[in-house]
């Protein structure tokens, strides 16, 4: 399988957006109501290849956007903190025409699908939250992105984006094809990419990340139907993260899959569009 036969069967039209004056790399495809699909840290749109034919199928238009500073959107020589990947996403949408939207995000995109929520909460339909980042801080894990992201960026050794791409998945013999590998290999190595890796990692700062961290009393604010999707073996945080996340934010529905890391979209991507699919159509939509 490669992105190309994940893609097959549909109509679809890979854009760039002028997103408020950021120039906004975009894969859009179907009719019915929006779903933006928000990707993690040093990600691109293609992390939902995977989930794009299925829930147009369902009935659904998605948007699978690369991130303010990330893959091949604009990338403002400025620290990438959470309201800002936020406030790009408002942009996304208004030149979109987007009144409201459902948001699906995964990692660093689940950190700002529920900052939207609780800042935004009347442009926002719906979230899920797979492996979400943003309500922990671990010196570890920060370091461990920090520095396989860097060291990837920073040399040509392909093997290195392989790695950085391998430390997602549980199984990523299956998960990780070589399409995939060239496709970040070649985003890592763009000149402003490379020129910007520093904005991009800021909140892998401790001083940055505690002052954008979702606390338990700001997933309490959340009133949005929330998905959370997490992976048993997801290497950024155990599922005790995402039990907290489900008992501080009210209503939410808790779905744990096994023998999986940190993309369950794309991992699991069966299970994960039927239960994505019935969360959304569950809740007023289609």
């Amino acid at each position: 399988m490669t992105i190309w036969t994940d893609l097959a069967g549909i109509g679809f039209r890979l854009d760039y957006v002028d997103a408020g004056g950021t120039r906004t790399r975009a894969l859009i495809a179907g009719e019915g109501q929006d779903i933006i699909a928000l990707h993690g840290t040093s990600g691109h749109l293609e992390a939902f290849s995977r989930n794009i034919v299925p829930h147009v199928r369902a009935g659904y238009r998605i948007h699978a956007i690369d991130a303010l500073g990330h893959g091949y959107t604009d990338k403002p020589n400025e620290p990438y903190e959470v309201y800002k990947y936020g406030e790009h996403v408002l942009r996304y949408m208004d030149a979109q025409g987007i009144e409201q939207a459902h948001l699906m995000g995964e990692s660093l995109g689940g950190w700002t699908s529920g900052w939207l929520a609780i800042n935004h909460p009347d442009r926002v339909r719906s979230i899920q939250l797979i492996a979400a980042g943003g309500t922990k801080a671990d010196p570890a894990v920060m370091q461990r992105i920090k520095e396989s992201t860097t060291k990837a960026v920073t040399s040509d050794d392909i093997d290195l984006t392989r790695k950085r791409l391998h430390l997602l998945m549980f199984d990523p013999e299956r998960n990780v094809s070589e399409e995939l590998v060239e496709i970040r290999h070649a985003i890592y190595h763009a000149p402003d990419f490379v020129r910007n890796i520093a904005n991009l990692l800021s909140l892998q700062e401790m001083d940055v990340r505690q002052r954008n961290l979702l606390h338990p009393e700001d997933l309490a604010k959340i009133r949005t139907p929330t998905l959370i999707v997490w992976g048993t073996n997801n290497p950024f945080g155990g599922v005790a993260e995402a039990t907290a996340m489900h008992e501080n934010i009210a209503g939410s529905q808790l779905e744990i899959f096994n023998e999986c890391g940190h993309w369950p979209q794309h991992e699991h991507a069966g299970r994960f569009n039927v239960l994505s699919i019935a969360f959304l159509n569950g809740n007023g939509a289609a």
